[in-house]
């Protein structure tokens, strides 16, 4: 994956594991500062930056991870394809798609913009909060999967039908739901209307 200023300042040379700070904002979305990531994430939780990315095979269908179990915020629940936090400096677009490469293996293909939603929730089984300025994005994922098993526990492609079927009965991420309605007009013009997005 290439390097640019903002991942070459965030990668450590000797090996040791360096504090991954993030961005925070006001409700506008501009930057006002940085905090450590688990600091940011602490109740109440301060307002930083995140993206997620939804990509979709050829037949419209979801790309869906099983978050792993080593992770310490909300392990081993399903959520959208890929979400994190750009570093500070680090584009949110860039980010996506670093982030996709590193958990799932994938460059995704035709990644847009998708808009933003603001949210705030507390997640009942950690204790931690997430107060997100959320950048979105929507894109295809048309290369085989290599996931990360640090980062993903399992993957699916699912249909919306199914992604209701399967939300119904299996633990999603608290903010799953509010990143996939705010970015369904956006699934919609990419998957077309019969995908039933």
């Amino acid at each position: 994956m290439p390097t640019t200023p903002a991942t070459a300042t965030h990668s450590s040379s000797n090996g040791t594991a360096e504090a991954i700070m993030l961005e925070l904002v006001d409700e506008n979305g501009t930057t006002i500062g940085t905090a450590e990531k688990l600091a940011a994430h602490q109740a109440p939780g301060q307002l930083h930056r995140a993206f997620s990315v939804f990509l979709f095979d050829e037949q419209g269908r979801l790309l869906l991870q099983r978050r792993a179990l080593g992770k310490y915020h909300s392990p081993g629940v399903w959520s959208n394809t890929c979400c994190g936090h750009p570093y500070p400096g680090e584009a949110p677009f860039a980010a996506a798609a670093r982030r996709t490469y590193e958990e799932l293996g994938i460059a995704p293909s035709l990644l847009a913009e998708a808009g933003t939603v603001r949210y705030n929730h507390p997640d009942p089984a950690s204790g931690l909060v997430e107060q997100e300025f959320n950048h979105l994005f929507v894109g295809m994922a048309q290369e085989a999967l290599k996931p990360d098993p640090e980062e993903v526990g399992e993957t699916a492609f699912v249909t919306a039908a199914e992604l209701a079927e399967r939300h119904a009965r299996a633990p999603f991420s608290a903010w799953f739901m509010t990143v996939l309605d705010a970015a369904r007009p956006a699934i919609r013009e990419l998957t077309g209307p019969s995908a039933g997005w």
